[in-house]
């Protein structure tokens, strides 16, 4: 399992590697497997309603779904590289790949065009606060910021990252938060103008950063996840009780979801434990509850 959408509240759509997507709309009792293609290699996933959503992968794939996954219909990139992210903001969408790849659509991801990234480095990661205030991150500490839906995209130098970066995450227009390899965490209050480095409590790989209905911010590490509630401030660490290697948090206006190669949990009760959630590719695992400790 590489990556998943949350159309709805109600509805979770799975996207694995290998070209299938699995889609539940009740928490997971029960799941139905759907075909992209024969070739596998995808990597991200977004929908824009319930029913039209969109993967890319590998060699420039895109594949498009008006049915909620029942039937997709190949669109053309333009690119060979391997497309690693998209973010849907109603018909405007980005894709960003390998060697500063970037890509715009303004009509639901029929069709698609090649923005200038000002980049040759390889972008992991998108995120968009609305039509025109983005974010990317990549490769040797690459961030980029654009104010005009992408028209131009300008290399962001005062976050101090060196090593690969794996995502970007803004809870509103001055709070935001970049992630990556080694325990690389950065914050701004200031809608990016400036950067801080934050010391976290691991050193590992930090994959994913999403806030929760409480304020609460997760990040997904190398063993679980990194939970504070004052910014950055202060850290929580919550090891997994199962090896899922976390790696992708998503959020509608509901719970999150976390997302591993091997596993899927849902945040439950007062969201400080998540749900072992099963599905068709889960194997013989019992389902679990992954307590966290009470944040003071």
């Amino acid at each position: 399992m590489r990556d998943a959408a949350l159309p709805t509240n109600n509805q979770t759509v799975v996207l694995c590697e290998q070209g299938l997507v699995l889609v539940t709309a009740d928490e997971g009792a029960t799941w139905s497997t759907r075909r992209i293609t024969q070739m596998g290699g995808f990597r991200a996933i977004a929908f824009i309603d319930s029913a039209h959503g969109l993967v890319v992968g590998d060699g420039g794939k895109i594949f498009a779904t008006e049915d909620t996954g029942r039937t997709w219909q190949p669109r053309t990139s333009g690119v060979a590289e391997n497309l690693t992210d998209i973010q849907m903001m109603g018909n405007e969408g980005w894709i960003a790949g390998y060697t500063g790849t970037m890509l715009h659509t303004a009509d639901g991801g029929k069709t698609w065009a090649k923005q200038d990234s000002g980049t040759a480095l390889s972008l992991e990661a998108l995120f968009f606060l609305d039509n025109l205030d983005g974010w990317a991150v990549g490769w040797s500490g690459t961030v980029l910021h654009t104010t005009d839906g992408g028209k131009a995209w300008k290399p962001v130098k005062n976050t101090g990252a060196s090593w690969s970066l794996s995502s970007v995450y803004f809870s509103d227009g001055k709070a935001g938060y970049i992630s990556g390899f080694a325990g690389q965490f950065f914050r701004t209050k200031d809608g990016g103008a400036t950067w801080e480095t934050r010391k976290v409590p691991v050193s590992g790989w930090l994959t994913s950063i999403a806030h929760d209905s409480a304020g609460r911010l997760w990040v997904t590490t190398d063993d679980g996840f990194l939970i504070t509630q004052d910014g950055g401030d202060t850290w929580k660490l919550q090891p997994a009780v199962t090896k899922l290697f976390i790696n992708k948090l998503l959020r509608n206006t509901g719970s999150i979801w976390a997302l591993g190669p091997f596993g899927l949990l849902k945040q439950q009760g007062n969201g400080l434990e998540f749900k072992r959630i099963m599905n068709p590719l889960s194997g013989d695992a019992d389902q679990q509850t992954t307590p966290t400790p009470q944040a003071k």
